[in-house]
């Protein structure tokens, strides 16, 4: 595998070119375009003039959670548990809808604090009290697995997390989350509860946006990516082979993936979430490849209705070697989901999407402006064949907005 070195993707980026805020109006934000290799830049608002006609835009429709929980401890110490992701039950919407417990992965601030014992504080919902508690299972190096529970079988986990849970803002806005983001950092089309950080390139589209698109019949679909704190992560290894990619659950509706498969050379990603959730379906497809050698031997009855776990691992897409068409990949899918009568494909991806990397599905992203010595600068690299410090060198001399709360860039493929 080819060596790159992080460093090699590295920039100057000034603290004030961090938007700390959000514009006022979304759709108001600067649009980079860049397209045969070439820059020219708009507003966000005439995103449709850019587009390709027919196009099929693919966004993310997770919703961020209120995942940061404070405890205090008798002698007064705070501790700070941030839920990553569910363990116990592992599925997001079983352990939101639990009554009375659940287990989830978390990070842990003030740990030293929290020798043993369990943390509670008394919640008032609605009319309704609790006493809420989180108990320390296990602990390692950067994770540790958290038990809560809650004496009152009204409220669902999720209710507690919206009433006693903080909005993880990023870290580096280097500010407390305040009310207005509580509506500023979800995207106007988020509904799937399970994000610890937002898809930040949907948050520039409004309804007018949209409704600009019919014109050129300008399709869109929805995956669903719950997005980790791991996004945040930076890549501390030299090399970047080195480097742990962390793992994310993905979720398509089978409807959505035959959308995709027939507007396949004209799908526009929504963000780098949906990037790598598109790009996943395709290595996805080898495990289920299977179902055609049984569809050709013994006929429809011999296919087991069985769900079987599926995930892409960090380096698969340069391992493995395939001819196989995306159209194919994609019917692989769909014969599976059928054969096992789903409506939806659940999956887990580690999928790092570097330079080098072959785009299988995508044919333009919208994407904001990420950090030096990011696996999203590297994966925006790979789609821009390398040329992505003239697209920043560029950002960076025209006073574009940079990371979360940012300006928007379409990059496009032909």
């Amino acid at each position: 595998m080819q060596t790159i070195y992080i460093d090699e993707y590295d920039y100057t980026l000034p603290d004030e070119r961090i938007a700390k805020y959000p514009l006022p109006k979304r759709d108001s934000s600067k649009l980079l375009v860049y397209k045969n290799e070439e820059i020219s830049e708009s507003n966000f608002t005439s995103l449709v003039d850019f587009l390709p006609e027919n196009a099929l835009l693919v966004y993310n429709n997770t919703r961020v959670i209120q995942a940061r929980l404070e405890f205090f401890k008798s002698t007064g110490a705070r501790i700070e548990v941030f839920c990553l992701e569910p363990l116990v039950p592992a599925d997001y919407a079983q352990s939101l809808g639990s009554t009375s417990e659940c287990t989830w992965k978390c990070m842990v601030g003030n740990l030293k604090k929290w020798k043993d014992g369990p943390l509670t504080k008394t919640l008032q919902i609605a009319e309704k009290t609790c006493i809420f508690v989180a108990e320390l299972l296990q602990t390692d190096a950067n994770t540790h697995s958290v038990k809560f529970s809650w004496d009152n079988s009204e409220l669902h986990f999720a209710d507690i997390l919206e009433n006693a849970g903080e909005l993880p803002i990023p870290p580096y806005l280097h500010r407390k989350t305040e009310e207005s983001d509580l509506t500023a950092y979800q995207t106007v089309y988020s509904k799937i509860k399970g994000s610890v950080a937002a898809p930040t390139a949907g948050l520039h589209f409004t309804a007018e946006v949209f409704e600009s698109l019919k014109p050129k019949n300008i399709k869109i679909d929805e995956v669903t990516l719950h997005v980790g704190a791991g996004t945040f992560q930076p890549v501390k290894t030299r090399d970047i082979a080195e480097h742990h990619m962390h793992t994310e659950l993905i979720s398509v509706k089978r409807d959505t993936i035959a959308n995709i498969q027939q507007n396949l050379g004209n799908i526009i990603a929504v963000g780098t979430t949906s990037v790598r959730t598109l790009e996943s379906l395709y290595y996805l497809s080898p495990a289920l490849g299977n179902l055609s050698l049984l569809r050709e031997g013994e006929g429809e009855s011999s296919l087991n209705k069985t769900e079987i776990k599926l995930q892409v691992s960090q380096w698969q897409p340069y391992q493995q070697d395939t001819d196989c068409s995306a159209y194919d990949a994609l019917q692989n899918i769909l014969d599976y989901l059928d054969a096992n009568e789903l409506d939806t494909l659940h999956a887990e991806t580690q999928i790092m999407i570097k330079p080098g990397y072959k785009f299988r599905i995508v044919n333009g992203i919208i994407t904001n402006f990420h950090q030096p010595k990011s696996t999203l600068l590297l994966l925006v690299s790979a789609f821009v064949n390398g040329n992505w410090k003239t697209i920043y060198d560029y950002a960076l001399a025209n006073d574009f907005r940079f990371l979360s709360y940012g300006d928007s860039s379409l990059l496009l493929n032909d």
